[in-house]
Parts: C-alpha cells; sequence; structure tokens
C-alpha cells in the first residue's frame, strides 16, 4: 500500500497544473517527454531488463520496480543535463526549442521534476536492493556531475560517460543477484565498449551542432577525419570477440556464437565503410546500426540462457 500511494504522489507531481502558465494535460506531457528524454530512457532501461533477466530474475513486481525507477533515475540525468546546458542548448538547431530555452517550462519547475524523479526513482530501486539504488545514484552523479560539464572540456567525456552509461545492464543483473560478480561484469564491459563507436558515430553525425555548442566529442583532434574513424573501427572491431564473452565462459550455447558473431561482423562493416569514405552518410547509417545491435545482441543472450525455459512456455 506504502508503494501504491509513494507512485500516486509521483504521478500527481508530474502531471500537477503548472502555475505560471494554463496548459493542457497533452501539452504538460509533450514538454516532460522532451524534457526527459522519455524515449530514450525507455531504450536505457530496457539494458537493465535484459541484465535482470539474463541474471536470472523472474520477480514481476522487482521488474516493475526496475523499469519504473530506472526510467525515472534516467529522466533526471536527462533533465539535469539539460538544466546544465540550458544556455548552451540555445546554440544548436538539434536543442533550440527543448523546454527551458523555449521558455515552456522554467527552471524552477525544472529543478523539482529532477529532484522528485531522482528520488521516486532511487526509492523504487532501493525496494528492490540497496546495490540497485547505489547504481543508480551512481549514474546519476557521474553522468550529470563530471560527464556533462567534462564534455565541453575534452573528447576524453566519452571515456568518462562510458561508465555511467554502461551500468544499467549491470544493475539489472544485481537487481537479481543481489551481489556484484562476473556477469554484472561482463554485461557492463560489453555495453561499456559499444559505447564508443555508438556515440562516435552520433557525434559525427552532429559534428557541426555540436561544435556550435562548444562540444569536441570526437576522438581526434581533426574532428571528421581518417583518425577519428580509425579509432571507432579498431572499437568496432574490438566487439566482435567482446559480444562473445557469454559464450566464451559457457553461459550460452550456439546461438550466440553464430548470431553475435554475425552481428558483430556487420556491425564492423559498417565501422569499415566509414573508415573508408569518412562521410556522414555513413557515420549515421553506423549510428543507427548501432540502435539496433545493442538490444539484438543483449536479448539474444537472455533468449538463449533461457532457450530451455522459453521451450517449456510453448
Amino acid at each position: 500500500m506504502q508503494v501504491v500511494n509513494f507512485i500516486t504522489f509521483v504521478v500527481q507531481f508530474l502531471f500537477m497544473e503548472v502555475p505560471t502558465q494554463q496548459m493542457s494535460l497533452g501539452k504538460k506531457i509533450q514538454i516532460y517527454n522532451a524534457f526527459t528524454k522519455f524515449r530514450l530512457a525507455s531504450l536505457v532501461v530496457l539494458s537493465a531488463l535484459s541484465g535482470y533477466l539474463f541474471a536470472g530474475g523472474n520477480n514481476g513486481l522487482h521488474i516493475f520496480y526496475l523499469l519504473l525507477g530506472g526510467t525515472l533515475v534516467t529522466a533526471a540525468s536527462n533533465g539535469s543535463n539539460q538544466i546544465w546546458e540550458r544556455d548552451l542548448d540555445k546554440l544548436m538547431k538539434r536543442t533550440e526549442r527543448r523546454p527551458i530555452p523555449m521558455g515552456t517550462m522554467s527552471v524552477k519547475e525544472a529543478y523539482t521534476l529532477v529532484v522528485v524523479s531522482l528520488l521516486a526513482g532511487t526509492y523504487l530501486l532501493f525496494l528492490i536492493n540497496i546495490y540497485s539504488a547505489l547504481l543508480g545514484l551512481a549514474a546519476f552523479i557521474l553522468y550529470v556531475f563530471v560527464y556533462t560539464p567534462m564534455k565541453r572540456i575534452s573528447p576524453w567525456a566519452v571515456f568518462v560517460g562510458a561508465f555511467p552509461g554502461a551500468i544499467p545492464p549491470m544493475l539489472g543483473a544485481i537487481a537479481a543477484t543481489n551481489d556484484f560478480g562476473l556477469l554484472p561484469g561482463v554485461l557492463f564491459f560489453v555495453q561499456f565498449m559499444w559505447q564508443f563507436p555508438h556515440f562516435w558515430a552520433i557525434a559525427w553525425v552532429l559534428y557541426d551542432d555540436y561544435k556550435a555548442g562548444g562540444f569536441s566529442l570526437l576522438p581526434s583532434s581533426k574532428g571528421q577525419s581518417s583518425a577519428s574513424a580509425f579509432q571507432i573501427l579498431v572499437y568496432s572491431f574490438a566487439m566482435i570477440p567482446f559480444s562473445l564473452l557469454p559464450w566464451i565462459l559457457g553461459w550460452t550455447g550456439i546461438p550466440t556464437l553464430i548470431i553475435a558473431t554475425i552481428a558483430s561482423t556487420v556491425f564492423f562493416l559498417y565501422a569499415y565503410k566509414l573508415y573508408i569514405s569518412c562521410e556522414t552518410k555513413d557515420a549515421r547509417k553506423l549510428m543507427f546500426a548501432s540502435f539496433v545491435y545493442l538490444p539484438v545482441i543483449q536479448f539474444l543472450y537472455v533468449f538463449d540462457r533461457n532457450a530451455e525455459a522459453i521451450k517449456q512456455l510453448f
């Protein structure tokens, strides 16, 4: 009952009427969706869910806490990023229409939404176990207070950002096992390595926009160059053996060996094409391929590891 009352309070807060400006419920939902990047937050918690299921978790209530809690903590991180960069967002085309630059959300309301989302999300993760809550908080702190300000200082921000970005599958696994072990570490490492070609492809596609905001995130100081493309290529190649770690450790079977090898090779070929051409159109293809690649690999692990249990259901 306490959990239900708590969630009811959060929902009522999130959709309460804005005192400074009359607007419809639908408009308010759109503003909060843009501020928290809800779609991106949902994709992030899918990684946490894959980690939970891969580690053998099967508690329906814990899955609910994990999905909602993870979404709220991620939303708080995304919102904090927009508060921090509200003046820079006005300089970039892709961000100039965000709620704060547009004036549809006040900074005070933004801070309040972030705090409530963070507290609510952390509380829900705590209901699973203390480690899940601590990992959620760690991801928030690293993303907001280390990665975000570092983005304008050094391309090493991508390396720093890869740590909070790789926490979700590890958090999911620890939500199931209540233990820091090899399995959560492997899931963390696979997603950690994936983030380099993924984010550098995004940085390549949005290079001019990032430059307008004062961000330099490609690995080479020359920007969109063969040097940057080469590093993207190296990390993409590394994903071939790293994606096979669950199979190497005996946690999955032949499906992982075959499908992960094919998917990782295709991913590498997209990176190779970018290295040859150094054209934005090929970086965009790699970017979209990275969005598909990660959930395919992660849920391949889940289905392969639990193949017998799935067969019994049918």
